[in-house]
């Protein structure tokens, strides 16, 4: 039975759902990385990387290869690095509309209301 497209893509990005795993994308943008190399950027047990490593294998978003005692990996092609690329813009773009909403609830609020969204946002911070 064929999957919907809607539901692939659903899986595709719960797949993705994971903070290591979204770093690992974005360190193996710049190119190959052997896991020790992984692992001194991410500073998480290595039991923890080699799991989210093999999710990211059996998806076929990254390969991985032996060279001697070392196993390096490397996305799986180029279209990985623009969807982390995209991600980044969108997100900067969400965040800059926050910035600028926040300046206009500011602009329109008496004094004091403007001090308790200046804490808020400290706190936020």
């Amino acid at each position: 039975m064929l999957v919907p497209l809607y539901q692939a893509k659903a899986e595709f990005f719960r797949m993705l759902g994971h903070p290591v795993r979204i770093r690992v994308l974005e360190l193996l943008q710049d190119g190959r990385m052997p896991v020790r190399d992984l692992l001194a950027e991410i500073e998480i047990e290595p039991a923890a990387l080699s799991q989210q490593l093999a999710v990211l294998r059996r998806s076929g978003i990254v390969t991985s290869v032996r060279e001697g005692s070392t196993v390096v990996y490397e996305l799986a092609g180029g279209d990985v690095a623009e969807l982390m690329r995209a991600a980044r813009r969108i997100l900067t773009e969400m965040l800059a509309g926050r910035k600028q909403l926040l300046a206009e609830l500011r602009e329109s609020a008496e004094p004091r209301e403007s001090a308790e969204l200046r804490d808020s946002e400290v706190a936020a911070e």
